[in-house]
């Protein structure tokens, strides 16, 4: 009996599911399929076959396919089918050996959060009324 989408704790995207677009996500989600897109989600499981064009962002992610873009977790797996082209931020990584990263990797110390860049003045012109 399906419980309805509002209900479940985790989402599954098929080997047969292409998505193209950015996709948001509030629950856990594992992805067989391909997204040619942004990707942000509480929890990621990537398969082997999958593939996901795109930036990702989650708490923890465990990537096993190709990711061609930047991701940004606090827990990071990178299992040995894995293939990263892109940075990556991180509070902890996991590399299993044959795991590949194509890409500047960035430890961020935990609960910190990004400063925005300082304000700078451009051009200061005074109104003549």
């Amino acid at each position: 009996m399906a419980t309805g989408a509002r209900h479940t704790t985790f989402s599954v995207l098929g080997s047969d599911v292409v998505i193209t677009g950015n996709v948001s996500a509030s629950v856990d989600l594992h992805v067989d399929g391909k997204i040619d897109g942004d990707l942000k989600c509480a929890n990621l499981v990537q398969g082997e076959a999958s593939e996901i064009k795109g930036a990702v962002i989650a708490e923890t992610a465990k990537i096993a396919g190709l990711l061609d873009g930047s991701i940004e977790a606090k827990t990071l797996i990178v299992h040995a089918t894995a293939r990263i082209t892109g940075d990556v931020i991180y509070e902890a990584i996991t590399i299993e050996n044959g795991g590949k990263v194509d890409g500047k990797l960035s430890h961020r110390r935990h609960g910190a959060v990004k400063s925005p860049p300082p304000l700078e003045v451009v051009e200061n012109k005074s109104l003549g009324l």
